[in-house]
């Protein structure tokens, strides 16, 4: 009996060896912000960020073998953070422009858009393009590629630079602000919430900075790159990332 008894503590012994020894699951930070629904916004019943970019980053880590840890921070330090190894990944509402290329590595595209313009709702005009709004004051969110391209255009007497969407939309709302620009289906998704009624988009206006949303890794992280873009390829085959899009109101429109 001892002999067995024996046998049996070995056994456990070998197996609690063995889960000790076993490979914990890598835990990536994902930088977000909590400002950019539908993307990425920050959810108060949970204290928590959620949004299209959150999902589709944890079905890739599922796939890929590593687990997230969401990482709440604004915008415009998004891009530092992950250049100062505070974080490992960007999953927000970034476009993968130029600029950003030099400094940073993007996956393969997620989502393709432009920015949208909104006016006070008593201005009825049918605006087209920036030119349409020559030497008035609008703003653009503080980190985007918005406010470098608006500004370039010298056609405005300032560009208000803003940390946040809604921060634009209240001025807007209360007319302290003749017009802003941001992330058009951003904007579309706080408007249709209602919490601006006296905001409106325009749907005349034809965007001129157009680019794809992608996920950002340090040039340094090639092979975490290639397994981001093997999953993001595999849940684009098997029809997952339509599924987040469609969960998120933007169905039939992904990269």
């Amino acid at each position: 009996m001892k002999f067995k008894r024996f046998i049996q503590l070995a056994g456990v012994a070998i197996a609690l060896a063995a889960a000790t020894n076993a490979p914990a699951q890598q835990v990536l930070k994902v930088g977000s912000t909590p400002t950019g629904a539908p993307f990425t916004f920050l959810d108060t019943k949970t204290n928590s960020i959620q949004g299209l970019m959150v999902d589709l980053i944890t079905e890739i880590g599922k796939d890929a073998g590593f687990s997230v840890q969401i990482e709440p921070m604004q915008f415009s330090t998004l891009v530092a953070s992950l250049t100062g190894n505070k974080i490992d990944i960007i999953s927000a509402a970034m476009l993968a422009t130029a600029a950003r290329k030099e400094i940073i590595d993007f996956s393969d595209p997620v989502y393709s858009y432009g920015e949208g313009l909104v006016v006070p709702k008593s201005d009825t005009k049918n605006y087209a393009s920036a030119e349409d709004l020559k030497g008035e004051v609008v703003g653009a969110q503080v980190g985007t590629a918005y406010v470098d391209a608006l500004r370039k255009t010298g056609i405005f007497a300032e560009v208000k630079a803003y940390d946040t969407l809604p921060d634009i939309l209240r001025d807007v709302n209360t007319g302290r602000l003749k017009a802003g620009y941001g992330d058009y289906p951003i904007l579309a998704h706080n408007l249709r919430l209602g919490l601006f009624p006296e905001v409106r988009l325009v749907e005349s206006y034809k965007p001129m900075t157009v680019g794809t949303i992608a996920i950002g890794v340090r040039k340094s992280d090639q092979e975490l790159l290639g397994k981001i873009n093997a999953s993001l390829a595999k849940l684009k085959a098997n029809g997952t990332v339509a599924k987040i899009l469609d969960k998120w109101g933007l169905g039939g429109k992904s990269g």
